[in-house]
Formats: C-alpha cells, sequence, structure tokens
C-alpha cells in the first residue's frame, strides 16, 4: 500500500499591493504582516488624492495600519501621511531626518521599521533630494525572498530622479545607487516611486545591465544628468511646502 506525506506549508507572512495614482505616475505601496494575530501594516508613498482608496483596501482586508512612510519630500504630488493621521488615530509618519521634514518618526541609515515579525531596512540613497531613502525587506529565513526595495526617485526602472532642485546632486545619487542598490542581491526586487511607461517593477540585476544613466561611468552620468533640460516640476511650489508639514500646510493654525 502506497503511503503519502502531506507537506504543511505556512503562508506567506507579506501581503504585498502595488497601487497607483495616474495624475502624478505615482506607486503607493501596502505591506503587512499577515500571519501576526494584529496583520500590522504600512503604506509606503501614499498620495493624497487617493488615500481614501487605501483606507478602503486597508480596512477590506483586515489589516491594522501603523505606518504612512515618504521615501523622500515629493516635488510631484502632495503625501497622504498627514490626511491618513486624521483618518486613522495612531498611525505614525515616518521620513528621514535627512529630508528636513515633520513627522512622528525620523529615519537614518541602519534603522528598522518594524510591522509584526517582518522589517524593513533604511538605506540613506541621497541625490534626488538631499533627504531619499531606500526601504528594503530585511534578510533573513523569515523575511520575504528575494528582498524588496522601495527606492523612491532613487532609482526608476531604466532611469533615476532628476538631481537639478531640492539639493540634488548627480554624483551623490550615482554614489547612492551604486553603493546602497547595486549592492543588494541580484534577485532584488525593485519598486520605484513612479514609472511613467507602464512598467511596474525591475530587478538589481535587470537594472546594473540595461539602465541606460547608471549603467555608465560616473563622469558619463553626470553629463546626462545635466542636459537632460527638463521643465519645472509643475506640482513643486504646492507639494514641496505642504510635504515639508506632512502634506497638511492648509491645517496648520494661522497667526491672528
Amino acid at each position: 500500500m502506497a503511503s503519502f506525506t502531506t507537506l504543511s506549508q505556512s503562508p506567506p507572512k507579506l501581503l504585498f499591493r502595488q497601487l497607483f495614482e495616474k495624475e502624478s505616475s505615482t506607486y503607493t505601496y501596502l505591506l503587512a504582516d499577515c500571519s501576526h494575530p494584529d496583520k500590522p501594516a504600512l503604506l509606503i508613498d501614499p498620495v493624497d488624492r487617493t488615500v481614501d482608496r487605501d483606507l478602503n483596501l486597508v480596512k477590506e482586508l483586515g489589516l491594522k495600519l501603523i505606518y504612512a512612510m515618504n521615501t523622500h519630500v515629493h516635488a510631484d504630488h502632495v503625501t497622504g501621511t498627514g490626511l491618513i493621521k486624521g483618518k486613522v488615530p495612531g498611525v505614525k509618519s515616518v521620513i528621514s531626518k535627512a529630508s528636513g521634514s515633520k513627522a512622528d518618526v525620523f529615519v537614518e541609515a541602519g534603522d528598522k521599521i518594524s510591522f509584526g515579525d517582518l522589517f524593513l531596512e533604511v538605506r540613506a540613497t541621497p541625490g534626488h533630494t538631499m533627504g531619499c531613502v531606500t526601504y528594503v525587506t530585511g534578510a533573513g529565513p523569515d523575511q520575504p525572498q528575494p528582498r524588496m526595495a522601495f527606492t523612491g526617485d532613487a532609482l526608476l526602472i531604466r532611469g533615476c530622479g532628476r538631481t537639478d532642485f531640492q539639493g540634488g546632486s548627480s554624483q551623490q545619487l550615482y554614489k547612492s545607487v551604486h553603493s546602497q542598490i547595486f549592492t543588494l542581491p541580484k534577485e532584488t526586487l525593485l519598486y520605484p516611486a513612479h514609472d511613467y511607461k507602464g512598467f511596474s517593477v525591475t530587478t538589481v540585476g535587470e537594472e546594473m545591465l540595461y539602465n541606460p544613466r547608471l549603467t555608465k561611468d560616473e563622469e558619463t552620468f553626470k553629463n546626462i544628468m545635466e542636459n537632460l533640460n527638463l521643465a519645472y516640476p509643475k506640482m513643486i511650489d504646492v507639494a514641496v511646502p505642504a510635504n515639508m508639514v506632512c502634506g497638511l500646510q492648509d491645517l496648520e493654525p494661522k497667526a491672528d
């Protein structure tokens, strides 16, 4: 008589959703530890226009949102972190200390943001702005594999963020990507804050081979970035002041 062995597989811990805001072509990311009793969750780079959509999804999935995080002070949209804090008591906003922005939690290179038994590692990746960070899922057998990195505007799919405003530096960006992102395992999945061509994900290995800017030497990269001749961001004069105060500049009490 044949004998059969049933392999019990524990369900994957990480719940992951990639969400899109079409006006600014911004990706928002929802991550949660769905095997934890509380199902703690976080949002990366939420947009003010899509806060209700994001929070409805969090509610539908039975998650407990604990963090609303930004990779940097955005210039092309207003962050949703302030609105989220007003709608969900207890949520904490997160941004890098180097950004100079307001938030509940300020992070620096090497810090960890825990949600349940999962965590994100903070890597400083300045260059697009002086306060850019990349959030990377943890290393270890109990963390998601392959690893995932949320690169903001530092590294885009076959591109990178501009470096001509907000304390940007092409030299610094080149060093950030090569030292902090390209040193991750080649199978690491890269999720940017934006895409304008319909792509959603790439890998470290792909970008090391095919990124038309960051595969060049540093001097060539610098010349490319200095000659992009990009238009002034149409939202920058609204977005940056708002995002420096968690997206809630209109709710600040006005002096008499």
